[in-house]
């Protein structure tokens, strides 16, 4: 039978645990909807850090401002400043012309006339649509306008406050409409069909990372390099080769202006010319996977548990900032390489890694710190114990030597103290093996024997050997019923219990008063039973009796004050024989301490 052990490797599995909580905790956290908000502010931040200026355009946004539209009667002659305005940059041969102003209604006839005369003279006309609100039905251009177009695609935008994404498809009904930007990149480019696959789509050469579950969506890289210019101006820039993007900017007229992540407010047509040259110049961004994202704060997580495991003082702390940095870090270092990384999960991941570990190297080195304090006097107090228990085998043993030097005794009374000296000494040796036995049991490296043996046999002998003990107080040990039981464990450490049981009894009992001790069976179970008629206990006391060095006022009081280690010994020895120790006891009227062993027979002990 093998005593409990604690596992070797408990305190590892608990700090892998503790961090894999930390881990799970950042994941979970990195994708709420608060996390969401924080890394759009941290994208709109990262954006403005890495902007860059293209040096070259390949688009001109014509905007119809607020003196345009003042020169030419506002919006009611719309249609007829549009078609003046085709007709003046038709020789400037743009590549690509997209009008974004739905022409969705009938007009005046003449100006419809007119209108739909300049539209059929442009080369790649792209003319715009989008959803009505609330419904699943395009608005799109007049079927004569619509007829002259080389394609519809929609202006709808992203529906965030802040617009980084464009999305380059929308269905509507069973109707699906590509952006108006890559439809003019599609015909600027001299592209045919659109490809697409599930995470892309291809336009010609060019392949654009726009997942399909995302709508498509394109992260429009927002620079400076795109001119705007008014149409009433007298000069307009150059526009051979250029894609040309016409509509209305002023907010009284167009409703669709929406903040950008560089900070700058933009009408649609201008966001929409921003995404042609992000298609044109191939710089996009793509959102990084799920898997990347885990498998990067999970080695955060992991190298702030190696950090915290392997190394300690300031240069753990100083190694746990470093890993801090670079979870900081991450995100700028995937946005020079195309890849949008959340901000949140990483820094989650890190902050609590290293929080984590750095407080559990703490509390282990602590505790570590107060087991060695808690040891050191244990074993003093263990030193104190083995001087105690040793002082009456060495007492009669100095005796027994001295008078046989001193005297001349004969032969009989010689013989008699050589037994003496003889039987202290291996009681002296039992003492010192049990003692050790005792220290392994209680630091679980003991074996316990299992052998059966007779409880009544071991019981009668304890008596034997206290019954000195109690003579010299008067005390009357009896012994009341002994019913026949076999155990099975360790008879020496049993023999210790029982014999600890009796001495406490005669100690911290009155003189001329009476100990019994009875043993009886009760289902599967031995019950064995000091009683006495001592000092006694409170309740508080017995809650601590069995606690090690734990010494009661009362017996310090009456100077029977022992180790404090004897009951805490005997409570192991029955827990490592499968039994329970259970305890009465009322102040100034006695106590009785009762072993709780299970019968060979009926259950055998529990090896972990």
């Amino acid at each position: 039978m093998k005593s409990r052990r604690q596992w070797p490797g408990r305190v590892t599995l608990g700090y892998i645990a503790i961090l894999s909580g930390a881990f799970a905790v950042a994941m979970i956290a990195g994708w709420t909807s608060l996390a969401e908000g924080m890394d759009g502010s941290a994208y709109d931040w990262i954006f403005k850090v890495h902007r860059s200026t293209p040096a070259n355009a390949s688009s001109v946004v014509l905007a119809f401002d607020e003196a345009a539209l003042g020169q030419t009667g506002g919006m009611r002659n719309i249609r007829r400043t549009l078609a003046a305005t085709l007709k003046r940059i038709a020789s400037e041969a743009p590549s690509v012309v997209a009008i974004d102003i739905i022409l969705s209604d009938k007009g005046d006839p003449l100006e419809d006339e007119e209108l739909r005369s300049a539209l059929s003279r442009t080369r790649n006309l792209v003319l715009a649509s989008d959803v009505i609100a609330g419904t699943q039905t395009w608005e799109e251009p007049e079927p004569s306008f619509k007829a002259t177009a080389a394609a519809v695609g929609h202006v709808h935008a992203a529906p965030d406050p802040v617009c980084r994404r464009l999305p380059l498809e929308v269905i509507a009904g069973r109707d699906r409409r590509w952006a108006m930007a890559l439809e003019a990149y599609r015909l600027h480019s001299g592209a045919g069909a659109i490809e697409e696959s599930l995470d892309t789509i291809v336009v010609g050469s060019t392949e654009v990372p726009a997942r399909r579950e995302t709508r498509r969506a394109l992260y429009i890289r927002y620079g400076e390099g795109v001119p705007v210019a008014s149409v009433s101006a007298a000069k307009l820039p150059p526009l051979q080769g250029k894609a040309v993007f016409i509509g209305v900017t002023p907010q009284s007229a167009a409703r669709d202006r929406f903040m950008t992540p560089n900070g700058v407010m933009m009408s649609g047509v201008e966001i929409h010319a921003q995404a042609f040259e992000t298609l044109s110049r191939r710089d996009f961004l793509s959102p990084a996977s799920l898997s990347s994202v885990a498998a990067v704060c999970l080695a955060l997580t992991i190298a702030a548990g190696c950090i915290f495991a392997f190394v300690s003082g300031w240069p753990a702390y100083l190694l746990g900032a470093v890993l801090l940095a670079v979870a900081h870090a991450t995100p700028h270092v995937a946005w020079t390489n195309g890849i949008i990384f959340p901000y949140l999960a990483p820094l989650w991941a890190a902050w609590l890694s290293v929080f984590t570990a750095a407080s559990w190297q703490y509390f282990v080195v602590r505790r570590q710190l107060m087991k060695s304090e808690s040891d050191r006097a244990r074993y003093q107090q263990a030193i104190h114990f083995v001087t105690h228990e040793m002082r009456s085998p060495l007492t009669a043993i100095q005796g027994s030597s001295e008078l046989m030097g001193r005297y001349n005794l004969n032969d009989a009374k010689r013989k008699q103290m050589a037994d003496m000296i003889n039987a202290e000494s291996k009681r002296l040796a039992r003492m010192i093996q049990t003692f050790l036995d005792i220290e392994r049991l209680t630091d679980g490296q003991m074996e316990i024997r299992s052998e059966s043996f007779d409880a009544a046999d071991v019981i009668q002998q304890c008596l034997q050997r206290a019954q000195p003990l109690a003579e010299r107080k008067q005390i009357d040990l009896r012994l009341n019923d002994l019913e026949p039981s076999t155990l099975r464990g360790d008879r020496e450490l049993m023999e210790y219990a029982v014999y600890n049981l009796l001495t406490n009894a005669v100690k911290y009992s009155p003189a001329e008063t009476l100990v019994t001790v009875t043993a009886h069976r009760k289902d599967s179970f031995l019950h064995v039973s000091v009683r006495d008629q001592g000092i006694g206990m409170d309740e508080k006391e017995l809650r601590s009796v069995f606690q090690k060095f734990y010494r009661t006022k009362k017996a310090e009081e009456s100077g029977e004050a022992g180790t404090g280690i004897g009951l805490s010994i005997v409570e192991q020895i029955v827990h490592h024989h499968g039994g329970r120790m259970e305890v009465t006891s009322t102040p100034g009227k006695g106590s009785c301490f009762t072993m709780v062993l299970p019968l060979a027979p009926a259950s055998k002990l529990v090896s972990p």
